[in-house]
C-alpha cells in the first residue's frame, strides 16, 4: 500500500509541473505578443539624407532620363542622342509665336499640350520630392534641363492671359507619314483655345505644370520662376471662369488625348498654386465647394494623363501630413477628405489589404488599361512611394485599411514590385524600359528610332521601315513601352503600337519612381 501511494504522489507532482509550465508559456506568449505589437506599432525610424545608393534603380534612372533628349524638338543644344537633330524649328510661325521647343508626344512628331503638362507636372514633383536623390546619382540637372525644355514652350503657347495654343501639327496627316522629325515637310497647324472654344482641362493643367515648375527654379533663376507663376494665375483664373472640356469644343483631338472633365485638373492645378504661393484661396478653392463637385471622396480613382484626383488627394495629403496644426480649422474637415481619399488609393494598391484591387496581372502587375498598360501602375507606385515617405518622416506608423494596418515599408514594397517588374522581373524576363537591361523590345514604334539617321526618305517612303523585320536601328533609350497584355505577355513588333509605343508621360511617371527607389532620405517638409 505505501508503494501504491508513493507512485500516486510522483503522478500528481508531473501534472502539477506540466500545467504550471503551460501557464508560465501562456503568460510569456502573452506578455512577448504584448511587446511585438506594441513594437509594431512604433513608428520606424526617420531618413537622414541620401543614404546608401541601389545600384539597380539608378542606372535604370539615368536610362530612363535621357528619353526626354529623344523626345526634344527644336534647336538641339548639347545635344546626347547621335540620331537625333533639330526639328521644328518654325513650329508657331504663322502666328508669330517660338514654338520650336517641347517635347513630341510618342512615337510621332505631334506636340499636344495637354499630356506635355502633365509631363512637366510629374517631373516636376518628382525633382521637387526626390531632388537630393536625383543629385545623389547626377540626375537632378538632367532632369531640370528637361523640365525647362518643355516650360520654355509652354510660355511661349500663352501669348495672352486667355489664349493657349495646345497643339502644334495636324494628327492625321502626321499619321499618314513615316519619317524623321529632322525631314518632316507635313504641314504644322496650331490649335487653340480661348474664350469662345475654352478648354478648362488643359488650361488648368497647364497652370499646374507653370506653378509646380515655379518651384522648381524658384532658387537657381528667380526671375524665371515668377513667370511661371504668373502664367500659372492666369491660366487658371481663364481655365475656371471660362469652363468646358477642350476635347468637346476640338473634337478632332478627342481620338488621340480626349479628356473626360475638367473638375480634376481644376483641384490638381488649385493645390500646385497653393504651394508655391502659400495663398490660402487656393486652398479654400480646393476645400471647398468645388472639392465637394469634383474630388470623389471616398472613392479611389487611377492616376494619369486624364485623371489627376489621385496624385492631387496625394499632393493635399502632404499639407496634412507637415501642416496642419498651422492652418485654420475651416480647412480641416476637406483635407482629411482628401488624406482619407489617398489612404483608400494606398489600400487599394497594397496586395495583402481587405480592399486591393483586382486589377493587376498574375504577377502582380497593377493592369488597368490594354492601351499603354503601364502607365497606370507606374504611376501609382509612384504615388505610393511618396505617400510612404510622408508617413516616414512624420513617423506615422500604420495605414488603416479596414481591419487591418499596413506600414510604409508595405507601400515602399508595392512601389518596388511595380518598377521590379518593369525592370525585367517578370515572366517574359524583359525590361520594359528601352535601354536597361540585356533584354528589352527591339522593335519600339518610334519613327525616329526605326529610321536610320542617313537615310533619306519623304512622307510615304519612310513606312518600309516601319515595316522592316530588322530590329530598329537607332535605341530610344529611356523609353518605357506600352507594356503587356493582362496575360503578361507582349508582342514586340512595330506595328503594335498598343503595347510598343512609349510616350514622355510614361517617362514622367518612370523617372519619378525610380527617383524615389534610387535611395532614401526624408521627405521635404515645404516645397516654398
Amino acid at each position: 500500500m505505501a508503494k501504491s501511494r508513493s507512485k500516486g504522489g510522483c503522478c500528481g507532482w508531473f501534472i502539477a509541473l506540466v500545467i504550471l509550465a503551460l501557464v508560465v508559456g501562456a503568460i510569456v506568449y502573452a506578455v512577448k505578443k504584448k511587446i511585438d505589437n506594441s513594437d509594431s506599432d512604433k513608428p520606424a525610424p526617420v531618413p537622414g539624407p541620401p543614404g546608401a545608393i541601389e545600384q539597380k534603380y539608378a542606372s535604370a534612372l539615368k536610362t530612363a532620363m535621357q528619353f526626354f533628349d529623344v523626345q526634344k524638338s527644336g534647336k538641339l543644344v548639347n545635344n546626347k542622342i547621335s540620331w537625333r537633330g533639330d526639328s521644328g524649328l518654325k513650329d508657331g510661325s504663322q502666328a508669330n509665336l517660338d514654338l520650336s521647343k517641347g517635347m513630341y508626344d510618342a512615337g510621332d512628331h505631334m506636340k499636344f499640350g495637354f499630356p506635355m503638362a502633365f509631363t512637366a507636372t510629374v517631373l516636376s514633383w518628382a525633382i521637387l520630392e526626390y531632388g537630393d536623390q536625383m543629385d545623389a546619382v547626377g540626375q537632378l540637372e538632367p532632369a531640370q534641363d528637361s523640365l525647362r525644355w518643355i516650360t520654355d514652350y509652354l510660355v511661349n503657347a500663352h501669348p495672352s492671359e486667355n489664349v493657349l495654343y495646345i497643339q502644334v501639327g495636324d494628327p492625321v496627316a502626321d499619321h499618314k507619314c513615316w519619317d524623321r522629325p529632322e525631314s518632316m515637310t507635313e504641314a504644322r497647324p496650331l490649335i487653340q483655345v480661348n474664350t469662345s472654344c475654352p478648354g478648362s482641362d488643359v488650361a488648368a493643367e497647364t497652370a499646374a505644370a507653370m506653378a509646380s515648375a515655379s518651384l522648381v527654379f524658384k532658387e537657381a533663376d528667380s526671375t524665371y520662376s515668377s513667370t511661371l507663376l504668373k502664367h500659372a494665375k492666369q491660366l487658371f483664373t481663364f481655365a475656371d471662369k471660362h469652363r468646358g472640356i477642350y476635347s468637346e469644343n476640338i473634337p478632332e483631338v478627342a481620338t488621340y488625348y480626349n479628356s473626360t472633365g475638367y473638375g480634376d485638373e481644376l483641384l490638381w492645378a488649385a493645390a500646385w498654386l497653393y504651394h508655391a504661393t502659400g495663398d490660402n484661396s487656393y486652398l479654400q478653392y480646393a476645400t471647398g465647394q468645388n472639392g465637394e463637385d469634383y474630388a470623389q471622396f471616398g472613392s479611389p480613382t487611377w492616376f494619369s494623363w486624364d485623371n489627376k484626383l489621385a496624385g492631387t488627394q496625394v499632393l493635399l495629403s502632404r499639407i496634412s501630413f507637415f501642416k496642419a496644426k498651422g492652418l485654420s480649422s475651416s480647412f480641416g474637415s476637406g483635407l482629411q477628405n482628401y488624406r482619407k481619399t489617398a489612404e483608400a488609393v494606398m489600400c487599394g494598391l497594397l496586395p495583402d489589404s481587405p480592399t486591393a484591387t483586382e486589377s493587376r496581372t498574375d504577377h502582380g502587375l497593377i493592369w488597368v488599361s490594354e492601351w499603354n498598360s503601364l502607365q497606370q501602375p507606374v504611376a501609382s507606385a509612384f504615388l505610393a512611394a511618396v505617400y510612404s515617405d510622408y508617413m516616414l518622416t512624420t513617423q506615422t506608423p500604420k495605414l488603416k485599411c479596414d481591419s487591418d494596418s499596413f506600414t510604409p515599408s508595405d507601400l515602399r514594397n508595392f512601389a518596388r514590385s511595380q518598377a521590379d517588374y518593369v525592370l525585367g522581373k517578370n515572366p517574359l524576363h524583359m525590361s520594359f524600359l528601352v535601354g536597361y537591361g540585356n533584354k528589352y523590345p527591339q522593335f519600339v514604334h518610334h519613327r525616329g528610332a526605326s529610321i536610320p539617321a542617313n537615310a533619306k526618305t519623304g512622307c510615304k517612303d519612310g513606312f518600309q521601315w516601319l515595316d522592316s523585320t530588322d530590329p530598329n536601328p537607332n535605341v530610344a533609350t529611356g523609353a518605357l513601352v506600352g507594356g503587356p497584355f493582362l496575360n503578361d505577355t507582349f508582342i514586340d513588333s512595330r506595328n503594335n503600337s498598343m503595347q510598343t509605343e512609349p510616350s514622355t508621360y510614361n517617362g514622367a511617371v518612370i523617372v519619378g519612381l525610380l527617383s524615389s527607389l534610387v535611395t532614401t532620405s526624408s521627405a521635404v517638409q515645404s516645397f516654398s
